[in-house]
């Protein structure tokens, strides 16, 4: 038996609206910045990632309610969200490191299902490349005090990569999982709605420039 309760599920939405929310803040700004194939990377892999965490919050919503034990929405957690980190990474990366042009092409290699760990890892590597490249935006826009919350968000993100390798059928895991992803979503929002406010729109990116 799982401790899982419909208020503890309900909460579980909130991180997924925040992501959700500073993914679309993030594609209207970087839009004219990328290249198609670059863009597409990072917009299927912020939809994968919010799909992935909304069908885990339906899996626990379901449960807690007595409607039934969805496994599959549970199960499917990991591989899709992990994946879709690392696509939205790659996506965002290639923005500066690689000359952005209409016939660009990107090329991902094949994911490795192997495990839990492979997709934590896989998770982790993503945010952590997009958090990396949303404090270069913020340092190019001279708002370096921005870098703190991206920082929060990357660091939310290995706690919550330690956090899953613990027995989740526990409510206070649960509850402790989901403040830490609050914390996390809530920084990566902050993040992205400020350096909208300060010109993200119309920053001009030398291309092949890091800094």
């Amino acid at each position: 038996m799982k401790d899982f309760s419909v208020s503890m599920a309900l909460v579980d939405y909130i991180p997924v609206i925040f992501f959700a929310i500073a993914s679309v803040i993030l594609m209207r700004d970087l839009y004219n910045k990328m290249s198609k194939g670059a863009f597409a990377l990072f917009a299927a892999g912020t939809i994968d990632i919010t799909c992935a965490g909304a069908l885990k919050a339906t899996y626990k919503l379901l449960y807690a309610a007595g409607v039934c034990d969805f496994e599959a929405l549970s199960a499917m957690f990991f591989p899709v969200q992990s994946i879709g980190f690392l696509l939205a990474g790659i996506g965002i990366l290639a923005m500066l490191c690689h000359k952005q042009s209409k016939t660009a092409v990107c090329a991902v290699a094949p994911p490795l299902f192997s495990g839990t760990f492979v997709f934590v890892g896989l998770m982790v590597a993503g945010l952590g490349i997009m958090d990396v490249v949303l404090c270069i935006l913020a340092a190019k826009l001279k708002k370096s005090g921005l870098i703190a919350l991206f920082v929060l968000s990357f660091v939310c993100s290995l706690c919550m990569g330690y956090l899953s390798s613990q027995d989740f059928a526990e409510a206070s895991m649960n509850w402790i999982a989901e403040g830490v992803n609050v914390v996390g979503q809530g920084a990566l929002l902050a993040g992205a709605i400020l350096l909208h406010k300060n010109g993200l729109t119309e920053l001009e990116l030398r291309k092949g420039e890091m800094v």
